[in-house]
């Protein structure tokens, strides 16, 4: 889709359809409605005084221009109450107005910079929620489909109308480099696990670096024996698929420090290992690599924007399978820190890679590290789909990351990380053990992560509520979400300002 920005008037451009807003609490139509409530003799303010247009949050009105404006359509988007209006709200509400012309076979759509002005919203920042709404709401995933759906159509163009048309650009730019990151995060969360083998996202992230000019390395399994990675291997031992270790490094000052390290989950398909999964839903444990799929789309964000920092996204990839050669319940492995662990469980195989991952950014002398899993039900069960867990061992660093997903509408809530939770994790035999006791698992699973990171400032996001969802809403779209994408690009641009 292409993507325009103006500056000018929308009643004046000549498309397939303007989204102009109404507020529940407002009285009259204002700012773009109010010229297209004046262009079409009053239209919006008769149907504000029949109660057709109520101007609740999502609320969609469309009407036929008939000749009175260049766009041959006009869509009024409820904004809900004006005093709870958020960037947020906008995004989702422009989102939610794309997907539903888009099913009315529109092509070309424009808004103007919807909520600016309001609870202090700024007009650069409304026309970066408005673009990214409509790409990440526009998404699909049709790659597989071979039978043409008639009823579906791409929207070809996209154009957001300002005042300022240097601002409206920029903010578009940094938008749409944000957005399609997501949606290419997107894609390989939802991609079949027959077509996302370790080496497939290997792949996927040497293309990505070579197009947007990041240096990268890929372990193969050799090179991680070497190393010492025995809690990876010992995750990846029961597959045919080989293994992959991803590194990628963006350098934006001329210092060789490593600012920030980003650590994502890459298992690409999780049985659960002899510790088999029930089959019920298990087709969805092609997600289980989400978090390594979010480490390299904000990279790829990084890349662009070219902030002054230098960070890296260490992916640790393998499938996690039942066969004569996997690890089984009770087997003991040795991390690439020298721990060593007892295998309770091999479905807790994600802490395992990411053990490995983690010790690797010690290594490297990372100053921060943030690692992103899809790693435990305990954390659903907690926080439902609306939120993810964070555990941390700084609470400065957390309260940056959870200031920065605010700010782009990923909610995120800190757990404790008491010493008693780090009990559960002691073992008979080895250093550690990969469960903990039948409650606090979400907690306990990141004690056992904190063994691997010792006083580098960490913090591990537990994404497995917030990866995906089950249904279209706002700018969230059936399936893959790309969360935590957008935080961790905030706040990586965040810490180089600093």
């Amino acid at each position: 889709m292409e993507i325009k920005a103006i500056a000018g008037d929308i009643v004046k451009i000549e498309t397939g359809a303007i989204i102009v807003n109404y507020f529940e609490d407002a009285k009259q139509p204002e700012g773009d409605a109010a010229a297209v409530d004046a262009a079409m003799s009053g239209v919006i303010s008769q149907l504000v005084k029949q109660g057709d247009i109520k101007g609740k949050l999502n609320e969609i009105t469309l009407l036929h221009s008939l000749g009175k404006l260049p766009s041959s359509r006009v869509v009024v988007t409820g904004l809900g109450k004006k005093t709870e209006l958020t960037l947020d709200k906008v995004r989702g509400a422009v989102g939610e107005t794309c997907r539903y012309l888009r099913q009315k076979g529109v092509d070309r759509i424009a808004s103007g910079l919807q909520g600016a002005g309001v609870n202090g919203i700024k007009a650069e920042d409304s026309a970066q929620a408005i673009t990214e709404g409509a790409i990440l709401g526009l998404y699909a995933f049709r790659r597989h489909m071979t039978k043409k759906d008639n009823s579906y159509i791409e929207v070809k163009e996209f154009t957001v109308a300002g005042q300022n048309k240097k601002t409206t650009t920029e903010a578009a730019a940094r938008a749409k480099a944000i957005a399609e990151a997501v949606n290419w995060a997107r894609d390989m969360v939802n991609e079949p696990s027959n077509f996302m083998y370790p080496a497939d996202l290997a792949n996927a992230a040497k293309k990505t670096a070579d197009d947007y000019g990041l240096k990268i390395e890929v372990l193969e399994k050799q090179q991680m024996a070497s190393l010492g990675m025995g809690a990876l291997l010992g995750v990846a031992q029961g597959s045919q698929q080989p293994p992959r270790f991803i590194i990628m490094t963006y350098k934006g000052k001329a210092s060789d420090a490593i600012d920030m390290a980003l650590v994502g989950k890459g298992i690409t398909f999780d049985t659960g290992g002899i510790s088999l999964k029930p089959s019920t839903d298990m087709h969805e444990m092609k997600t289980d690599m989400a978090g390594a799929a979010s480490v390299i789309a904000a990279l790829r964000v990084i890349a662009q924007l070219k902030p002054a920092i230098n960070v890296i996204a260490i992916a640790p990839a393998t499938e996690n399978m039942p066969s004569g050669t996997a690890q089984k319940p009770g087997d003991v492995v040795k991390a690439m820190n020298g721990k060593t662990i007892e295998v309770l469980n091999t479905d807790a195989e994600g802490r395992l890679i990411l053990a490995d991952a983690l010790s690797y950014a010690r290594k490297m002398k990372a100053k921060n590290i943030i690692d992103i899993a899809t790693l435990t039900g305990a954390v659903r069960a907690a926080l439902g789909t609306f939120c993810t867990g964070v555990f941390t061992n700084n609470q400065a660093l957390v309260d940056k990351l959870i200031a920065s997903g605010k700010e782009v509408g990923e909610r995120a809530w800190q757990f404790p990380m008491f010493e008693e939770y780090g009990e559960m994790i002691k073992s008979d035999i080895a250093d550690i053990q990969n469960t903990g006791a039948k409650y606090a698992g979400a907690i306990t699973a990141a004690k056992f992560l904190s063994e691997f990171v010792d006083d580098t400032p960490w913090v591990h996001m537990d994404i497995a509520g917030t990866s995906d969802t089950d249904k279209d809403k706002g700018y969230l779209v059936k399936g893959a979400t790309g969360n935590p994408v957008r935080t961790l690009v905030n706040l990586v641009l965040k810490m180089a300002k600093e």
